[in-house]
C-alpha cells in the first residue's frame, strides 16, 4: 500500500514526539527510539519534519542512486552521538529503575541495548554481539559506577560504528498487529522497572500519612506541655519528668548517649524509643549494608546497646 506525504506529515504533527509518522512508514527501529526518548529529546522529532519526503519516497520502494554505494555505510557522526547520548541515558535509566540488579549486569546491558537501538535505525544496524561485549568490558574496567555510563556508551558507541552495516535488502515486514506487540512489549520493558519504583515510593507516602497526622494532632498537647515547663509551672520538675519518675538532671552519660544514638530528645517516651530502634535497625542492618559492612556493623551494634540501656531503666521504673 503506497505511503502518503500528507499522511506523514500529519501523524508527524500529531503524535510525532511518540514515533507515529515512523510507525507508518515501516521504520519501527526509529519509532521506538522516539517513543523511549519523547522524540529523540524533542529536537529528533523537529529534525524529521526535513526528511519525511525521502522516507516516504524510500517506502513507496523509490531509491536514490548510489544509496548504496559501498557494502560498509559512511561513517555517521550524528549516528555516534546519537549512541552516547541514548545509551547514557538508557543505563541512568536502568540504574534508578533497577537499583537491587548488579550495575556491572544492568548498566552494560542497559547501555548496550540504547547504543543497538541507535545503531538499528533507518536501513542501517550493527553487530549486537560487538557492542555488547564492548558494553560490558567497559563497565568492568570501571567497575559499574554510575558516572561510567558516559565512557561505557562512548566505547559501544564507537563500537557500533566499527561494525555497521547494511540491514539486508528485501526483508519481508511482519503485519502490522505482530510489530505493535513487539513495540509494546518494548515499551513495557523499558517503563516497569520505573513504574514500580514510583509505586513504591508513593506506598511509603501513603504509610507515613497516618504518623504524620497522629503527630499533627499531638502537636497542641506537646506545645501547651513546653509552655508549662517553660514558665515554671511544674513546681522544679516538669509534669513529664514526675510522669516517667526522672528529672533531667538525673540522666546519666551513657543513657543521654542512647538517646542520642536513637535520634531522640531525652526524656522521650517509651513507644517513640522502641520505633525509632525498630526503624534504625531495618537501616543499618549489615545485611542491608554491603558496602559498608564495618560501619553498619558498627552502628548496628550501637543501637542495640542504646535500646538495652533505655529499656532497662524503663522497665524498672515503676518501681524506683
Amino acid at each position: 500500500m503506497a505511503k502518503r506525504l500528507l499522511v506523514a506529515y500529519g501523524l508527524w504533527a500529531l503524535g510525532g514526539p511518540l514515533g507515529l509518522h515512523h510507525l507508518y512508514l515501516g521504520r519501527d527501529s526509529h519509532a521506538l527510539l522516539w517513543m523511549l526518548t519523547l522524540g529523540g529529546f524533542g529536537a529528533g522529532w523537529l529534525w524529521d519534519f526535513w526528511h519525511l519526503p525521502g522516507w516516504v519516497a524510500t517506502a513507496n520502494g523509490a531509491r536514490v542512486a548510489g544509496d548504496r554505494a559501498g557494502s560498509v555505510p559512511a561513517l555517521s557522526p550524528l549516528r555516534l552521538v546519537g549512541g552516547v547520548t541514548v545509551g547514557m541515558y538508557f543505563g541512568l535509566v536502568a540504574a534508578l529503575g533497577l537499583p537491587w540488579v548488579p550495575a556491572l549486569l544492568a548498566q552494560p546491558l542497559a547501555v548496550g541495548l540504547g547504543v543497538q537501538l541507535v545503531s538499528s535505525v533507518g536501513d542501517q544496524t550493527a553487530e549486537v554481539p560487538s557492542v555488547l561485549a564492548t558494553a560490558f568490558l567497559a563497565s568492568l574496567l570501571f567497575q559499574g559506577r554510575v558516572l561510567a555510563v558516559l565512557p561505557v556508551s562512548l566505547a559501544a558507541s564507537v563500537a557500533a560504528q566499527r561494525h555497521r552495516r547494511y540491514k539486508p535488502p528485501g526483508t519481508p515486514q511482519p503485519r502490522l498487529a505482530a510489530r505493535l506487540y513487539h513495540l509494546g512489549l518494548a515499551c513495557l520493558a523499558f517503563v516497569a522497572p520505573l513504574a514500580c519504583r514510583g509505586a513504591a515510593g508513593v506506598l511509603g507516602t501513603l504509610l507515613a500519612i497516618p504518623r504524620a497526622a497522629t503527630e499533627l494532632l499531638l502537636l497542641p498537647l506537646r506545645a501547651g506541655r513546653l509552655l508549662v515547663e517553660t514558665l515554671g509551672f511544674s513546681g522544679g520538675s516538669s509534669v513529664w519528668d514526675r510522669g516517667t519518675g526522672f528529672e533531667a538532671s538525673g540522666w546519666s552519660q551513657r543513657q543521654q548517649r542512647a538517646y542520642e544514638v536513637l535520634g531522640l530528645p531525652m526524656g522521650s517516651p517509651a513507644e517513640d524509643v522502641h520505633r525509632s530502634y525498630r526503624e534504625l535497625v531495618k537501616v543499618w542492618h549489615p545485611d542491608h549494608n554491603p558496602h559498608r559492612a564495618k560501619e553498619a556493623e558498627r552502628r548496628f551494634i550501637e543501637l542495640q546497646e542504646a535500646y538495652e540501656e533505655l529499656a532497662g531503666p524503663r522497665r524498672a521504673a515503676p518501681g524506683g
